[in-house]
């Protein structure tokens, strides 16, 4: 493993007002372009993201601040 993915973490976002794959697109692009975002999987059965993101670079307000600007409720 590098350095560089040992210094990864993964955090798991409950997203509400999800309901199609068009949802799910604007989503996982939106966290993607954050600097520090290195992954991103969304699932809309269960509702969430599964973000992979190195945590010196971006914060977890930081997601949840990016997915309500976009209309979505992050449960927290």
């Amino acid at each position: 493993m590098s350095k560089q993915a040992s210094l990864l973490k993964t955090i798991e976002l409950p997203v509400k007002g999800m309901d199609c794959s068009g949802c799910v697109d604007t989503v996982k692009k939106s966290l993607k372009a954050l600097l520090g975002v290195a992954d991103v999987s969304v699932s809309l059965g269960e509702e969430r993201a599964i973000v992979r993101l190195d945590p010196s670079q971006v914060s977890l307000d930081t997601l949840r601040e990016t997915l309500e600007d976009l209309g979505y409720e992050v449960l927290r």
